[in-house]
């Protein structure tokens, strides 16, 4: 069954907390890589592409081909592919991954297919952007089959360690500097890295180049060792104010104490109505029903976890809240990033 209410996590309170360095910055050289390759889906239940797909029939001969299965032109003109499908699949590596590891893998269909659920993805080489392949891909592909929205994508699935990294990515490390890239530019955060690495190691150590980058001095020996106290070092910083909505799932991801200013908005059969502080402080905040209609109601400035209560209560849809969310931040009234998945 589709989830009927949307999910919320309450992420932290604080605005000022203590956290390594590790868990807020990228060391230079620490970069995932991105593989990708084109494949065929088999076992569908006839889901799959249709024979409009014209280069799913010729992937499909080709791989029987190689399997000693030939056909002749008018076989070719006699086959179906509606329990198949041509697709794209791609991976993320991690930062210095070596041969072996297992990968997951993103499947997409690039056809007509209707729906990728239940089928296999076949074996698939994976390349990176030199050209040259560096993971095999096969396995079992999972679709959605639980979420907070109505129009779930089947036409696309993950398959968990559903490929193998067959050769290592080069990798070699800096010499003299290496770069910390913060995962949330601020110019108060790469100052405080700045000072604990200097505090530690001595003036001139590290430099806060910008908002985004501090620049570290290496020592000539045990680099790794250096690096490895730098990401155990602790910082003050400050929590940005995000909202991060997963559309497919319905999950909604926000800080704990993000306000909302007044503002009209309405969805499906759904309005919210945020006013200024009541000059009476006895009226409350309402939720009413008119026929088929709900109308949301606060006197001042609730929280979006208040709103998103609410809405809750009264039975929304997650993409109705998703909607009244986006709209909300459209118009200014939500002090918070918002980013939707």
């Amino acid at each position: 069954m589709l989830m009927k209410r949307v999910l919320w996590l309450l992420l932290i309170i604080n605005l000022s907390f203590a956290v390594r360095i590790r868990d807020i910055v990228t060391f230079e050289g620490n970069r995932s890589n991105v593989l990708i390759g084109y494949g065929i889906v088999s076992g569908l239940n006839g889901t799959g592409d249709s024979k409009a797909t014209i280069f799913t029939v010729d992937s499909l001969v080709n791989v029987l081909s190689r399997m000693g299965i030939n056909f002749t032109p008018a076989q070719i003109n006699q086959m179906t592919t509606k329990n198949v499908a041509a697709v794209m699949v791609t991976a993320k590596v991690p930062p210095y991954a070596k041969a072996g590891t297992p990968l997951n893998v993103t499947v997409s269909s690039i056809g007509d297919a209707k729906s990728l659920q239940g089928g296999v993805l076949l074996m698939t080489p994976l390349k990176g952007p030199d050209g040259k392949v560096y993971a095999l891909a096969q396995g079992q592909i999972v679709t959605p089959t639980t979420g907070g929205t109505t129009n779930q994508n089947l036409n696309s699935g993950y398959i968990p360690n559903g490929a193998t990294l067959e050769r290592s990515l080069p990798f070699t490390m800096p010499k003299k500097y290496i770069d910390l890239y913060l995962n949330y530019p601020s110019f108060n955060t790469a100052n405080a890295i700045q000072d604990a690495i200097n505090n530690k190691f001595g003036y001139g150590t590290a430099v806060a180049i910008d908002s985004d980058t501090v620049r570290v001095k290496l020592p000539p020996y045990n680099a790794v060792d250096f690096l490895s106290i730098i990401g155990d070092l602790k910082v003050h910083v400050h929590n940005p104010s995000k909202i991060i909505i997963d559309s497919r799932t319905g999950t909604i991801v926000m800080g704990g104490d993000i306000r909302i200013s007044p503002v009209a908005v309405a969805s499906g059969n759904i309005s919210v109505e945020v006013r200024q502080a009541p000059a009476n402080p006895q009226q409350a905040n309402t939720t009413t029903k008119n026929g088929k209609k709900y109308n949301v109601f606060f006197v001042k400035a609730p929280t979006l976890r208040q709103l998103v209560s609410s809405l809750n209560s009264v039975g929304a849809k997650p993409s109705d809240i998703i909607n009244i969310i986006e709209a909300m931040a459209a118009q200014g009234a939500i002090h918070a990033k918002v980013e939707v998945e």
